[in-house]
């Protein structure tokens, strides 16, 4: 099974720590891809901060994330998993994991990210501003760029297993399964439900998947086809709702009424 996550917009900032070593990351195979996303973005942010800052939907009250970027080269880095925040992250809370959960976190779950292309928890990043709808000097959109050269490094993390994608629509961009692929493909939408109304509410769908992948961590269960995760996600107490197989995979309906 891989857990395909999206990224957080906020990042913890180290402040020690070994400078970046693309070759050490996991997904050997997209170190080129890596090395061009990040010289576009590093030269980008060390011209004019301004200019930087309008190419990345940076707020001029925070040039600070441009100098960041800047010096991406030489900033310190940590572990994946402490890195990315916000609701989906603090809700899985990799840090308070079981050791058994943090070993299969390793193993099952990646990162899709803006500069990486996709990174493990365990890999070592810096913090970076750089949006999944942005587009760089002389590289052009991210989104385009990661398409060209993410699936086979996505597909050898897979396996022949079930792929659990809860990457938010701008990261589902960078790749989407090919149609062959469609038996093990999950994605997962959360519904809130009030008074018989469903809706879906950012803060409930993000709170909710960090939820989802603590539970199967510390489950430890690997299903292998959309129904079989339903009905897992049924075991460890939520309600799911099965769509109908599509050529991009099975959606699940998770409905909650209380967060």
């Amino acid at each position: 099974m891989l857990i395909l996550l999206p990224p957080s917009e906020g990042k913890a900032a180290p402040r020690r720590g070994k400078p970046l070593d693309l070759a050490a990351l996991s997904a050997p195979s997209l170190t080129p891809a890596r090395e061009r996303v990040l010289a576009a973005l590093v030269e980008l942010c060390s011209g004019d901060a301004e200019v930087a800052a309008r190419t990345l939907d940076v707020p001029r009250s925070r040039l600070d994330l441009v100098e960041l970027n800047a010096a991406l080269a030489s900033a310190p880095t940590a572990r994946a998993d402490a890195i990315y925040t916000g609701v989906l992250y603090d809700a899985l809370g990799f840090a308070t994991l079981s050791p058994a959960a943090r070993r299969r976190a390793t193993a099952r779950v990646a990162v899709t990210s803006s500069l990486f292309g996709v990174v493990r928890p365990s890999d070592r990043i810096p913090s970076y501003r750089l949006s999944g709808d942005a587009s760089l000097p002389h590289l052009g959109g991210v989104a385009a760029h990661w398409r060209d050269a993410l699936g086979p490094a996505v597909l050898e993390g897979l396996g022949t297993g079930l792929l659990v994608d809860l990457r938010s629509g701008t990261y589902a961009a960078f790749w989407r399964p090919p149609a062959e692929l469609a038996a093990r493909v999950a994605t997962v939408r959360v519904l809130h439900e009030v008074d018989g109304a469903r809706s879906v509410v950012s803060h409930f769908n993000k709170a909710t998947k960090g939820r989802i992948v603590r539970a199967l961590l510390e489950d430890g269960r690997a299903p292998r086809t959309p129904a079989r995760l339903a009905g897992v996600l049924t075991d460890l107490g939520w309600t799911v709702e099965v769509g109908e197989p599509t050529p991009r995979g099975t959606q699940l309906d998770v409905v909650v009424r209380q967060v």
